[in-house]
């Protein structure tokens, strides 16, 4: 199994990246897939899931209402739109899933920084 995210960067408040998460190695249709975010010194949270259809959605509440994940079950990619971004967005975001017999995966991360 293999999750690589892409799409992170500088970009300054108020402004918008598109995180990507490539997948491969498992059936990516069969599985809900999520976007975590860890800030230095801080625990890993909980951003955005995504269901195996892409019909449901959740957001932590810090993201509700800027962020929206999508996922296209044909590219077997996962994607997380974040608009109105805030400093305190700044984190390294990681592309998660539980795939098969429970075990979980994570990607590598990618760097999204929110300064002036």
């Amino acid at each position: 199994v293999q999750l690589v995210e892409s799409g992170g960067g500088l970009v300054q408040p108020g402004g918008s990246l598109r995180l990507s998460c490539a997948a491969s190695g498992f059936t990516f249709r069969s599985y809900a897939m999520h976007w975590y975010r860890q800030a230095t010194g801080k625990e890993r949270e909980f951003v955005a899931g995504v269901s195996n259809s892409g019909d449901g959605t959740h957001y932590a509440d810090s993201v509700k209402g800027r962020f929206t994940i999508s996922r296209d079950n044909a590219k077997n990619t996962v994607y997380l739109q974040m608009n109105s971004l805030k400093p305190e967005d700044t984190a390294v975001y990681y592309c998660h899933t539980r795939a098969e017999r429970g075990i979980e995966y994570w990607g590598q991360g990618t760097q999204v920084t929110v300064s002036s």
